[in-house]
């Protein structure tokens, strides 16, 4: 497991985001784990909305933004996609980044940690279907906040108690998944 690598996908570029708090705290959750976490902000990438003339599942980028995008996800063997629930559904901004790849996602493993009113879960399913399409296997076990319980005055981040043990089951299945999906990409 000491060889895998894991992106934390701070999956909202909103101003003001509540996202970039999770997404420390999942950083600082996975800090003594055996696999390398690094952070993947959306907002430090510039995509615009998908504008590549052929569907990326053709693997023919155009464009030099694609490129670099597509060459951010294939160094990683799996991701912990942060999401906030929009309408109930995940953020644009993760939907167009993961919609710029293909096969950079392929045969890899993904864990999700939400945030909403309901925890994200709605998002987080709406994650799930489209891991199912890029052949990403989810796993199981995901962390969920609430903006009610979980962030003073639904903007302030205060975890509870209960969430880092479930952090830790949930990275423990990501990096079982990463790790036995690792030998068929190499």
């Amino acid at each position: 497991m000491t060889d895998l690598r894991i992106a934390v996908i701070l999956g909202s570029t909103r101003p003001g985001r509540n996202g970039e708090a999770v997404a420390r705290w999942v950083m600082e959750q996975a800090a003594d784990r055996a696999a390398t976490y690094e952070l993947v902000d959306l907002a430090e990438h510039d995509l615009p909305l998908l504008d590549e003339p052929v569907p990326p599942s053709m693997g023919q980028y155009q464009n030099q933004h694609t490129k670099d995008w597509a060459a951010v996800v294939a160094r990683y063997d799996g991701f912990v996609f942060v999401t906030p629930e929009y309408n109930r559904g995940t953020s644009g901004a993760l939907k167009n980044a993961i919609d710029y790849a293909y096969a950079e996602w392929n045969d890899k493993a993904a864990a999700f940690v939400g945030y909403g009113s309901i925890g994200a879960a709605r998002a987080i399913e709406h994650l799930r279907g489209m891991c199912a399409e890029l052949q990403i296997a989810d796993v199981r076990t995901s962390v969920n906040f609430m903006l009610a319980t979980d962030f003073k005055d639904f903007h302030e981040f205060t975890p509870g108690d209960h969430h880092p043990p479930i952090a830790q089951d949930m990275f423990g299945q990501l990096e079982r998944w990463a790790g036995a999906l690792k030998p068929l990409r190499e």
